[in-house]
């Protein structure tokens, strides 16, 4: 099992080298689309908004100190210290300030990224195909059989990188685009819940 795996990992770093220099930068921007990418589904998860019902949220809003997670520290800011229905909104148009234009900046910053990796796959073709096309130019040469496929090879690899990044690519960024929406929309809520109960309290 060990032996498979290993000659697996050799067999596709002999593919990732055949690809030329283009390789690296795309390598390079894979790693940091999952490090992005990585954080942002973590920030996600972590927070417990998905899975806190609205019955939950009602009764953690009637008594912060039950309150768990990322919504229990939200309720509890948004209690603390106010004294009216504007201290409330101010305190959860914070909340949406601080939040939601940091996720849809790193999206954003997720997605050029996407887009660039299939640009790059294409610059790497038209570099294989120059190196074809000097191949064919040299005629009758002995080296123009390996050069040319060289030239293939590194066009078909690099296309191929290109787009195993960008097409689950632009699939996470969709699903991560509808994350934000279901978290704006939760805040909302809540907000709701707070205002209510605070205009009950009142």
């Amino acid at each position: 099992m060990d032996n498979t795996f290993s000659a697996t990992l050799i067999d596709a770093w002999n593919i990732i080298v055949s690809g030329g220099w283009i390789m690296i930068p795309l390598f390079l921007l894979g790693l940091v689309a999952f490090y992005v990418g990585a954080r942002l589904l973590l920030f996600f998860f972590r927070g417990n908004h998905k899975k806190t019902s609205i019955a939950t949220c009602e009764e953690w809003v009637r008594d912060a100190s039950k309150a768990q997670g990322t919504v229990g520290e939200i309720i509890r800011y948004s209690q603390d210290g106010v004294s009216s229905v504007e201290d409330i909104q101010d305190r959860f148009s914070e909340i949406r300030t601080a939040e939601i234009p940091r996720l849809q900046q790193n999206i954003t910053f997720l997605q050029i990224m996407i887009n660039t990796a299939p640009l790059m796959g294409l610059l790497g073709t038209v570099l294989g195909m120059l190196t074809t096309f000097y191949g064919i130019a040299l005629g009758g040469s002995e080296s123009t059989t390996s050069i040319v496929a060289g030239g293939i090879q590194v066009a078909l690899i690099t296309t191929q990188m290109g787009l195993c990044l960008a097409i689950p690519g632009y699939i996470f960024v969709y699903f991560l685009k509808q994350k934000v929406i279901d978290y704006e929309s939760f805040l909302v809520r809540l907000e709701s819940i707070s205002l209510q109960h605070f205009a009950n309290k009142a």
